[in-house]
């Protein structure tokens, strides 16, 4: 199988199909963090080539939405939604390299979000207002990846604990120890329809929610000096879940379900946002050193089962992503359970920003790794240098 050139091929797929991304079916323009993560897959492909249409896909997409004095369209701080700072990942590239201050006033702006973002009593950031006293897996990739890397370029690294303590909080509160794998959700109060009352968590484990986890351990990893106290603690979460997962891949097809432990029950089905996400993350495991060599089997495995089960090329040479769910979560107006049958519920589409993000991201460290192109190095502007092109 030819494992090189997938990123790049779904990117052209991306910048054809969807040259705006605010303006895809369903997004109606709003602040979306789903467009953050298919742009942190241009942000690796632009890292990796040097070629300038990437890194001109990520400003003309959030210049659409970062105005000249730095405020963000149709951004709400006061509804202290953690999903909205994730986008903002992207200022930093743009603000090293255009030195445009606008982008530094937006990330200023989101950053002061998480300054009076409501907290859990251990601390943790609440994923929503409207979901008070909640830890969601999802939101350790909204909004740390973000925190820390703004902590590191505008506060000279102060209070990073105030970051790996959203990971410590969050582990100790949903990890299952039978399995190693991670809740979807957690209430501190104990009182929401979809929680166990006396352990307030949710009651199963959703396949993209631990890899939104899986993600968010390792971009922070990758920036969080080693020498932080929380470091060690950090890369034993990483390991320890991707020994969970492993355990869950499926067999037949290397990738994972939708609800991730019990695959070939009645409904369930392989996903590609969730299997996107955990290769990402265990390729760049590999890369960084926090997973042995002993990894490349099951990354091998898993990378081409992405491809075999969830790749579609139409006549153009597009790829479609099929396969993926197009949204979960719990509570609501919705009344969302928390079920097995309601995680089976969701529609299942093709090309969802957030599983095309992710596949982008995944193949994108995959050729990486398998190019030979090793951990790379920063050069005096924080950006990765070009090592090979994939």
């Amino acid at each position: 199988m030819n494992r090189i050139g997938w990123a790049q091929k779904t990117a052209e797929s991306v910048m054809e199909r969807t040259p705006k991304l605010y303006e895809d079916k369903g997004y109606g323009g709003k602040w979306s963090y789903d467009y953050g993560v298919v742009l942190k897959g241009f942000a690796l492909l632009w890292s990796q080539t040097g070629e300038r249409k990437y890194f001109d896909f990520i400003r003309d997409n959030m210049d659409h939405f970062i105005l000249e004095d730095g405020s963000i369209r149709g951004y709400a701080p006061e509804e202290y939604n953690i999903d909205h700072i994730n986008t903002g990942k992207l200022l930093f590239p743009l603000y090293r390299e255009t030195g445009q201050d606008n982008y530094r006033q937006a990330a200023s702006l989101l950053r002061s979000q998480l300054a009076s973002h409501p907290r859990t009593s251990e601390g943790a950031f609440w994923h929503k207002q409207i979901y008070p006293y909640q830890i969601w897996l999802d939101g350790l990739y909204m909004g740390a990846p973000f925190y820390l890397e703004y902590l590191l370029t505008f506060e000279d690294g102060a209070g990073l604990e105030d970051v790996t303590k959203q990971f410590i909080v969050c582990e100790r509160h949903t990890r299952d120890a039978g399995t190693g794998l991670l809740y979807h959700a957690w209430d501190e109060k104990k009182v929401q329809p979809w929680c166990d009352p006396a352990t307030g968590l949710s009651p199963n484990f959703w396949g993209r929610s631990l890899g939104w986890f899986a993600m968010a351990l390792v971009d922070v990893l990758e920036l969080l000096p080693k020498e932080q106290t929380d470091y060690p603690k950090l890369a034993r979460m990483l390991q320890d879940l991707m020994r969970a997962l492993k355990k869950v891949q499926d067999t037949d097809s290397g990738v994972w379900y939708q609800v991730i432990n019990r695959g070939g029950e009645k409904g369930n089905y392989l996903e590609a946002s969730a299997s996107s996400m955990i290769v990402y993350a265990m390729a760049k495991g590999i890369r960084l050193g926090l997973l042995d060599g002993e990894w490349f089997g099951t990354l091998d495995r898993a990378y081409e089962g992405l491809i075999r089960e969830f790749v579609l090329e139409t006549k153009e040479g597009w790829v479609n992503l099929i396969k993926n769910c197009q949204v979960a979560g719990l509570g609501g107006a919705d009344r969302r359970d928390g079920t097995y049958a309601y995680y089976l519920s969701e529609p299942i589409v093709t090309n969802d920003q957030k599983g095309v993000g992710a596949f982008l991201q995944a193949c994108g460290e995959y050729e990486r790794l398998r190019s030979g192109s090793g951990s790379g190095s920063e050069d005096g502007q924080g950006r990765k240098n070009i090592d090979a092109a994939v």
